[in-house]
Parts: C-alpha cells; sequence; structure tokens
C-alpha cells in the first residue's frame, strides 16, 4: 500500500519534465518538503515506498543523499511515462536509487569478502544490486532525504542523539521497517545507524544475533573504513554463521 505521502505527490512525479538530471531546485521544493527544524530540511523521495518481504538481508544506511533522492524522483517520472503503475514506479525507483555510486562499490567489495552472498545462494554481491533480487533490502534509519543547509545530512550536526526529533524519526521508521519484515539479518551501516540498531536491541524490537555489528560505511570519504573492518570481521563472520546455519 503506497502512503499517503506517494498519493499527494504522484501529480507532482507526473508533471516533472524530461531531464537528464534534475537540480536541486527542481525537487528541494515546498511541496516535497516534509519536515523543518532550523537548518535541517526533512523532503520525500518516492524509493522509500518499496519493501522487498521476502528478504533474507537488509543493509540499513543513514539517509538518501541527494543522488539518490534525484535518481528516484528521475526514475519513478520516467516509469509512470512509461504507462507502469505507481507501484512499479516505485519499485524501479528503488532498484535504480539505493546505494548508487562509488558507495555501492565499496559495499559490495566488503560483502564479499564476508561471503555473504555465498551463504544465501549467490555468487556474487553485486548480484543482489544488478537484479530485482528479493533477497535484499536496503533501508534506511531516516528513510526520507534529510538535508542540513542544503547539504546531505551526515549524521553528526546536528548529532542524532536521543530527545530529539531526527532521533525519534530514525527509531521509530527503522522499529516499523524491520517489523514487516520476517527473519532477517540487519547489516547496519556505520557507527550512527548501529547506535539506532543498539536502541532496538535494547527494548526487544531487534535481537542481537541479527545484527551485524562493527560493519563500516562504505563511503569513500571514510578513509577508516579498511581498519574498521578488519577490526570488526571475525565478530561479524561468527554471527553470519550463526544465523545463516
Amino acid at each position: 500500500m503506497l502512503s499517503d505521502n506517494w498519493h499527494r505527490l504522484e501529480p507532482f512525479i507526473r508533471s516533472l519534465p524530461k531531464k537528464e538530471r534534475y537540480a536541486k531546485e527542481d525537487l528541494l521544493v515546498p511541496e516535497t518538503r516534509l519536515w523543518r527544524e532550523g537548518p535541517v530540511d526533512m523532503y520525500y523521495a518516492p524509493h522509500h515506498e518499496y519493501i522487498s518481504r521476502d528478504a533474507r538481508v537488509v543493509v540499513v544506511g543513514l539517509t538518501p543523499g541527494w543522488q539518490q533522492m534525484e535518481l528516484a524522483y528521475r526514475t519513478a517520472s520516467l516509469a509512470l511515462g512509461r504507462g507502469c503503475s505507481a507501484e512499479d514506479a516505485c519499485r524501479e525507483a528503488k532498484l535504480v536509487a539505493r546505494f548508487a555510486g562509488s558507495m555501492r562499490r565499496n559495499l559490495v567489495g566488503m560483502l564479499n569478502e564476508l561471503g555473504l552472498a555465498q551463504r544465501f545462494g549467490r555468487s556474487d554481491a553485486a548480484e543482489w544490486f544488478e537484479a530485482a533480487d528479493a533477497g535484499l533490502h536496503t533501508a534506511a534509519i531516516l528513510p526520507q532525504p534529510v538535508f542540513v543547509g542544503g547539504l546531505n545530512y551526515t549524521g553528526h550536526r546536528p548529532p542524532l542523539t536521543p530527545g530529539t526529533k531526527l532521533y525519534e524519526f530514525a527509531v521509530d521508521s527503522l522499529r516499523t521497517e524491520l517489523s514487516s519484515l520476517g527473519r532477517v539479518l540487519v547489516i547496519p551501516l556505520g557507527r550512527t545507524v548501529e547506535c539506532i540498531c543498539t536502541a532496538l536491541v535494547a527494548e526487544g524490537s531487534l535481537r542481537e544475533d541479527r545484527c551485524l555489528r562493527g560493519f563500516p560505511h562504505p563511503s569513500g570519504a571514510n578513509g577508516h573504513r579498511h581498519r574498521q573492518f578488519a577490526q570488526a570481521k571475525p565478530d561479524m563472520l561468527r554471527i553470519l554463521a550463526a544465523f545463516a546455519d
């Protein structure tokens, strides 16, 4: 079932002009804004509408950045223009936009180093992204794109700490999304996302043995990711082995 936000914004998405790429002035507009507090803005993006209910693995990021948001709108608009249903348009947007760019390559490399895909019947983790593979679901603790002063939110300024509205958004949205899935292995990308997963473990919404702690954020800007991965790898392999058995 598509959200009220989709139904409100579907005419806007259908009316978007065909472009090779949208500018922020096209999409970061009052119609798509969901929430604002000081310099922080949250906008709607259509790819969050699609959830792979049969997933065994859920990779959880912080929030979609501008690149993912732009891809999601462009893909959904083109799909609707071809006569696709709203559901199929959102699905296409999800498959194209999720962890797009160099971050996806880094993520696939680390997943393969863990041998994760092979444990779930795939030869390469890239297969999860290159095809409409229901075995993988991608999520974000802040599933709707968040920007600070027009720039991608990094989770640090403002900090994602208990008592803040962004923290409440993050805990509530991830709790709701995971509750709609079955027995899944959750892979939080980076410490900020892991902290939200820790909160869900503490309240009983996520099992400790189904959370792959220590997985670094795959962004190229994270220059420590190789060291972080090497340090956490033994514990991640132990959790993965227990889950897959």
